[in-house]
């Protein structure tokens, strides 16, 4: 485990490696799983207040899921906040390209300049997961493993990524850019690089 400015940060996140292989997985994490993306408190208020720009960028079931269940949903099992699920499967808020990709609407929509948010931080982040427990003031930086993404743990060791150089920019974006300068000077150090 490393600490970098109070939080844990899991080992796997410098000796695993991983790269998204869309080609071979099709973005699965989007429509795999027993529930929609975490979603942070602050990240409520955005998805309602963007969601009508966004709109244009869903397909009409997501469109009709999120109209019917609401922008985001209460996970009680996990205590957490998820975005919206199309009849139990994929996120609402994903759409499928002409080669059969799973994207992001959200992204789409901030990628068109429609609006300033990208996308939930725990999507940017996969396959890292933020685990809190704010009653001990403790916050853990874990990978998540998942069998879906093989493809990418075998790219990312053909390219030797380490996880946590991923998600880089999701790392930035999250805890900025000394707490990544941090991370990033610690796992070369534990690489025999420092």
């Amino acid at each position: 485990m490393i600490i970098v400015q109070d939080k844990l940060v899991s080992d796997d996140l410098v000796e695993q490696q991983f790269v998204c292989n869309l080609s071979a997985c099709k973005g699965a994490c989007c429509w795999e799983g027993d529930y929609g993306a975490p979603l942070e408190e602050a990240e409520l208020p955005v998805l309602e207040s963007i969601f009508e720009k966004v709109k244009l960028f869903l397909s009409p079931a997501g469109i009709a899921a999120i109209e019917a269940q609401g922008k985001f949903v209460r996970v009680e099992q996990e205590e957490e906040w998820a975005t919206t699920l199309v009849d139990n499967g994929p996120c609402a808020y994903m759409t499928l390209d002409a080669l059969g990709i799973a994207r992001c609407g959200i992204e789409q929509a901030w990628k068109a300049g429609a609006i300033d948010f990208q996308k939930p931080i725990s999507c940017h982040l996969y396959p890292v997961r933020v685990e809190k427990n704010e009653q001990l003031g403790f916050e853990a930086l874990n990978y998540h493993e998942w069998d879906i993404c093989a493809a990418a743990c075998e790219l990312g060791k053909k390219e030797q990524v380490p996880v946590y150089r991923f998600v880089k920019d999701a790392i930035i974006r999250k805890y900025g850019q000394e707490f990544y300068d941090e991370l990033d000077g610690a796992a070369t150090f534990l690489k025999g690089g420092g």
